[in-house]
C-alpha cells in the first residue's frame, strides 16, 4: 500500500510565496514521475508542474517563472515553490506519482489534496 501525503498549504496575499510538499510512503519499490495538479471550483483538474526521476521538468505555462518543482528520491518527496502567488492560482492542489510497488505493480496515486488561497 502507497500514501501520499501533502503539507503546506493555506492562505497567502497575491505576490506572497508558498511551498509545498508531498512524501510518499508504504511499499514503494521506485517512484517514476511525480507532480503537482490543482482543482479550482467549477473547474476541472488540471497540471502545475510534473518531475521525471532523471529530474526533467514540465510546467503549465500559467505557472512558468514563478513556480519550481524539485524531488527529493531519498526521501520519496516532491516539492512546490510558488511565487508570485495571484488570486487565480487559488485551488486544491493535488500530489500525483506514478510509483512501482514491492510487488511489481505499476499505478497512479493521489494525495488527499491541500488547499491553497491567494488573497487579501
Amino acid at each position: 500500500q502507497v500514501q501520499l501525503v501533502e503539507s503546506g498549504g493555506g492562505l497567502v496575499q497575491p505576490g506572497g510565496s508558498l511551498r509545498l510538499s508531498c512524501a510518499a510512503s508504504g511499499s514503494i519499490f521506485t517512484i517514476y514521475r511525480m507532480g503537482w495538479y490543482r482543482q479550482a471550483p467549477g473547474l476541472q483538474r488540471e497540471l502545475v508542474a510534473t518531475v521525471n526521476s532523471n529530474g526533467n521538468t514540465n510546467y503549465a505555462d500559467s505557472v512558468k517563472g514563478r513556480f519550481t518543482i524539485a524531488r527529493d528520491n531519498a526521501k520519496n518527496t516532491v516539492y512546490l515553490q510558488m511565487n508570485s502567488l495571484k488570486p487565480e492560482d487559488t485551488a486544491v492542489y493535488y500530489c500525483n506519482a506514478d510509483i512501482k510497488t514491492t510487488n511489481w505493480v505499476r499505478l497512479t496515486y493521489w494525495g488527499q489534496g491541500t488547499q491553497v488561497t491567494v488573497s487579501s
